[in-house]
């Protein structure tokens, strides 16, 4: 069987559990794909929402949905739970209480119903077990896509993956589903955007029934968009109006009920460890949670995760400014990207980067305007647009060669597809990662012809491999490894 390619941070009910609050009962997963409210409902991008993006940068349409996934031949998908942030929604936005829904229900693509959901809830502890329980629903049930029958599953280790894959067929397919969380929010913290709420006998023993789920998630996302009372954040947002909202905690540090979650959620008793995700986490969280691992955590040799990130071209969080590459100007310089000393960490770590294909985060404004195109070409917009990717995983390469290890096995896809993103142009929806792969290829092929040799010996390996190590065999590897 063919193998597609390894997204490790994506969010396929995050739309169709979003439009599951119009029906009755709501937070129903349908099994006929034809509802909104399935996560088997395809809904690729028509001409009209492909503009609406180029303009206006919303994501409407589906782009991970279980049948698009299906039609890629996707084995293994790595999925976030993410319980909606409350403070998204100010009270009112130039005088209106409308417009904040308006904006956050046309960036996410869920529904006013959902949005008052939203609003009126206090607890995103049962939003989690809400969206945990929307998977369990079409759990295993069949679904026919292209005369082929799949279902999904939700795994507990790699074992659980290789049964899948091996019982496959071409007439049967099965989708493997690792569930993650998206923000410690999750546990029951910083549900009040100006003060502290958390308990920590709650938020400790939410962790524990988290542990104890017939599918266990494989990491967290420790931090989110606003201020979780665990740990800093940094800057995500940029919207003038949001803007501000982030700013209680923003690039502060680990709390001391931060220590306490991330130590609850790295204690493998019973094998049943949570990975830690730095994603979101601000420069002095991270800084914190690094010198955890070389300390109290260095006998264990915990890898260091970014879900779904990208380089900022930058020396380090200390030498922010400084940078050692000439592909710098091509990358967006903001702290919520990757500097080069924590990419050597990931490395040494045997941790893994998923490259986040948004737009905004791959890409400098100088570098996003090279690689538009101006007339219709499909072919022409593969070619520039991959341009972005190979950017960031040549920079990556450069900056391991240079401290002599294997260069090629760190970086894999992590989209943040579904998610509140900006596509890469071309790269609509998962069908499109196929499509991107030879522009990809061609230009590791160019790359190598000049610089293969100016590589250590065991960084000179063929541009396919490079490819492939990039979608599929760097997260399998790092799932063989860690997911067990």
């Amino acid at each position: 069987m063919s193998k597609s390619y390894i997204d490790l941070h994506c969010h396929p009910a995050l739309k169709p559990f979003g439009k599951s609050f119009k029906y009755q009962p709501p937070k129903q997963n349908n099994l006929d794909s034809g509802r909104k409210n399935s996560i088997w409902h395809y809904s690729p991008p028509n001409y009209l929402e492909k503009h609406v993006n180029l303009l206006l940068t919303l994501t409407k349409f589906t782009q991970t949905d279980l049948t698009a996934l299906a039609k890629t031949n996707c084995n293994i998908v790595v999925i976030s739970l993410y319980p909606f942030e409350k403070h998204f929604l100010k009270d009112k936005m130039l005088g209106f209480k409308f417009i904040p829904d308006l904006l956050v229900n046309l960036a996410a693509g869920v529904s006013q119903k959902r949005i008052d959901n939203l609003r009126n809830h206090s607890s995103y502890f049962q939003d989690l077990n809400d969206e945990y329980n929307y998977y369990m629903q079409l759990n295993n049930m069949a679904q026919i896509v292209d005369d082929i029958t799949f279902t999904y599953r939700l795994v507990s280790n790699y074992s659980e993956i290789q049964t899948n894959i091996e019982t496959s067929t071409d007439k049967r397919r099965i989708i493997s589903l690792v569930p993650t969380i998206e923000g410690a929010h999750a546990f029951e913290t910083g549900m009040d955007k100006d003060k502290d709420t958390a308990d920590e006998a709650t938020v400790l023993q939410h962790i524990e029934m988290v542990k104890n789920w017939e599918h266990k998630p494989f990491f967290i996302t420790l931090a989110h968009h606003f201020y979780n009372e665990i740990c800093g954040h940094a800057r995500s947002i940029s919207i003038g109006l949001i803007k501000k909202e982030q700013n209680r905690g923003l690039n502060t540090d680990v709390t001391e009920l931060g220590f306490k979650v991330i130590d609850k959620l790295l204690d493998n008793s019973e094998n049943k460890r949570i990975l830690i995700d730095v994603k979101h986490m601000s420069t002095a969280s991270r800084k914190t949670y690094y010198n955890l691992l070389e300390t109290k955590y260095a006998s264990e040799n915990i890898p260091i995760i970014v879900s779904h990130g990208a380089v900022n071209g930058k020396r380090s969080i200390e030498e922010w400014n400084n940078s050692d590459s000439d592909l710098s100007d091509n990358f967006s310089d903001i702290d919520i990207n990757l500097y080069d000393s924590e990419l050597v960490r990931i490395a040494k770590s045997k941790g893994i980067f998923g490259l986040q294909l948004d737009e905004r985060r791959v890409g400098s404004k100088k570098a996003i305007r090279s690689s538009r195109t101006y007339w219709p070409s499909k072919k022409r917009r593969y070619k520039n647009k991959s341009q972005l990717i190979w950017n960031q995983l040549q920079h990556m390469a450069e900056i391991l060669d240079k401290h002599n290890l294997f260069c090629w096995e760190t970086m894999a896809i992590g989209s943040d597809f579904d998610g509140i993103v900006n596509p890469i142009k071309g790269l609509w929806t998962a069908e499109n990662i196929e499509d991107i792969k030879p522009y990809l290829i061609e230009k590791a092929e160019n790359y190598l012809q000049s610089n293969a040799s100016k590589l250590q010996p065991q960084n000179q390996i063929s541009a396919t491999e490079i490819i492939d190590r990039l979608l599929f065999i760097n997260a399998d590897e790092f799932l063989k490894r860690n997911f067990i």
